[in-house]
C-alpha cells in the first residue's frame, strides 16, 4: 500500500469490506484473498485519482468480483464451485451493488475469527493484522523479522485451519464469550507492545503496529462499552503511547522513564486514559489491563520522577499479582520494591525471577544492573548492563545498555 490519507482509508475500510464478503459469502479464505487483490487495485487507482465518491461500495464491488473470479477459475474444484453457486442466488454473486447493502460493523466477529482458540498465538496475531489491520503481508513479515514467504505460509496455514475447525462468522454464544474476548484482548495487547517496544531492529519502536492496535481496541471498545477490561487495555495504551514522544532523544538514544521530559506527554491522552480506568474500577470487577492502567496513571500524573507514589504503584502490583501472576508483572513489581524498599529487598526478588522462564532475558539482566547501581555495587552492574546489551536484540536499547555500562565503569 501507498502511505498517506489512501492507505488510512483502505485500512479503516479492510474489515468491513472482509466482513460484507465473508457474511455473503462465508469462505473467510477465498474472501479475504479476495479483498486483498482489491486494496492493490484500489491503492494503484485511487493513489492515480483520488479516491471514489463511494470508497466502500467501489471496494466492495472489486472485491467482489475477484472473489467470483476465484470461483469460476477453480477448476479443480468444479463441484464446489456448483454447490457454491447454487447456494448463493445469482444476482448477489455476480452483482453486488455498490451502496445497496447497509453498513454494518463486523469488527467484533472479525476480531473473534481471526483469534479463534484452534489457532495459534502467532497465527492469530498474524491473521488479525492482515484481515483486520490490513497490513499487507510484507508489512507483518517486516515487523517480526521473518521471510514474506514464511508469514505467508503462516496466514495460509491459518486460514486453512479455521477451513477445517468449520469456524463461523459470529460472535461466539454468552457463555463462550468471555474466553474469546480474552484472547482477544491479549491479542491486541501483544500487538500494542511489540509496536511500542520493538523486540528487535534498528528502530526503538514501530508506531505502525502501536497505531494499529489502539485503532482496534478504541473500536472494541465502542463495540463493548460495558467491557471493563477493554475500557482498561484502551486506557493502558493510551496512557503509555501518551509518553512515546519523549522515550528518545534527538540522536535517537533512548530516554528512561525517569529523565524524560514530562511537560512533552500528551496531557490529553492521558486525561483520556485516566478518565477510562476510573470508570472501569468504579464499574466492573476488577481486572488485569485496570490493574495495568491504574499503575501507568500513577506515573503519567506525578509531576516529577521523584512524585511517583511508589507505595501505591507497589500495592498496584501486589493486586496485579493476586488477580494475574506472570513473571513480567513481578519483575515489574520488583522495581518498585527497590524503590520503596531499597535495591537489596529487590535484587532478592529478581534472584528468585533468574531462577524461572525470564532467566536469559535482556530485561530482566538490565533490572539487576540498574538495581545493582543503586546499591553502589557499580562494576558488578557494568557487567550485568553488558550483559543485558548482548541479549537485547533493539539497537537503542543495546546501545543505551552499553552506555550506562560505560558510565557505571567509569564511576566503579
Amino acid at each position: 500500500m501507498t502511505g498517506g490519507p489512501v492507505e488510512h482509508l483502505l485500512r479503516t475500510l479492510t474489515p468491513q469490506v472482509l466482513g460484507i464478503l465473508v457474511r455473503r459469502y462465508g469462505d473467510f479464505a477465498r474472501c479475504e484473498d479476495a479483498v486483498q487483490e482489491a486494496l492493490i487495485d484500489a491503492a494503484a487507482t485511487w493513489s492515480r485519482n483520488g479516491a471514489p465518491e463511494h470508497p466502500l461500495g467501489w471496494l466492495t464491488t472489486v472485491a467482489a468480483r475477484r472473489y467470483v473470479d476465484q470461483v469460476r477459475s477453480d477448476a479443480a474444484r468444479e463441484r464446489r464451485e456448483q454447490a457454491l453457486f447454487d447456494a448463493v442466488p445469482r444476482d448477489r454473486l455476480l452483482a453486488p451493488p455498490p451502496d445497496a447493502e447497509p453498513v454494518r460493523d463486523d469488527l467484533l466477529e472479525l476480531l473473534f475469527l481471526c483469534c479463534h482458540p484452534a489457532l495459534t498465538p502467532s497465527a492469530q496475531m498474524a491473521l488479525t493484522l492482515r484481515a483486520v489491520a490490513g497490513l499487507t503481508t510484507t508489512e507483518i513479515a517486516a515487523a517480526f523479522l521473518v521471510p514474506d514467504k514464511t508469514m505467508g505460509q503462516r496466514i495460509s496455514r491459518a486460514k486453512q485451519r479455521l477451513r477445517e475447525v468449520g469456524a463461523r462468522f459470529e460472535l461466539p454464544p454468552d457463555h463462550e464469550r468471555g474466553p474469546a474476548l480474552a484472547v482477544v484482548l491479549h491479542v491486541l495487547y501483544l500487538l500494542f507492545n511489540e509496536g511500542y517496544s520493538a523486540s528487535a531492529g534498528p528502530a526503538l519502536r514501530r508506531p505502525d503496529l502501536t497505531d494499529q492496535a489502539m485503532r482496534l481496541a478504541r473500536e472494541l471498545h465502542r463495540r463493548l462499552p460495558d467491557s471493563g477490561e477493554t475500557a482498561g487495555l484502551l486506557a493502558l495504551m493510551l496512557l503509555t503511547e501518551a509518553r512515546a514522544a519523549t522515550r528518545t532523544g534527538p540522536d535517537g538514544t533512548l530516554v528512561p522513564l525517569a529523565d524524560q521530559d514530562r511537560t512533552r506527554w500528551d496531557r490529553a491522552a492521558i486525561a483520556e486514559g485516566a478518565a477510562l480506568v476510573t470508570r472501569s474500577l468504579a464499574d466492573h470487577p476488577v481486572g488485569p489491563y485496570q490493574v495495568q492502567a491504574a499503575i501507568a496513571a500513577v506515573h503519567c500524573e506525578a509531576a516529577t520522577a521523584g512524585d511517583t507514589d511508589w507505595p501505591q504503584v507497589l500495592a498496584l502490583y501486589d493486586v496485579l499479582e493476586r488477580i494475574a501472576p506472570s513473571p513480567v508483572a513481578a519483575l515489574n513489581r520488583a522495581v518498585a520494591v527497590g524503590e520503596v524498599h531499597g535495591p537489596r529487598a529487590a535484587l532478592d526478588a529478581v534472584a528468585e525471577l533468574e531462577r524461572g522462564v525470564l532467566a536469559g532475558n535482556h530485561r530482566l539482566v538490565a533490572v539487576r544492573a540498574h538495581l545493582l547501581e543503586q546499591a553502589g555495587d557499580r562494576t558488578a552492574a557494568s557487567e550485568a548492563f553488558r550483559q543485558a546489551a548482548r541479549l537485547a536484540g533493539n539497537v537503542p536499547e543495546q546501545r543505551f545498555l552499553l552506555l550506562r555500562a560505560a558510565r557505571c565503569a567509569s564511576t566503579g
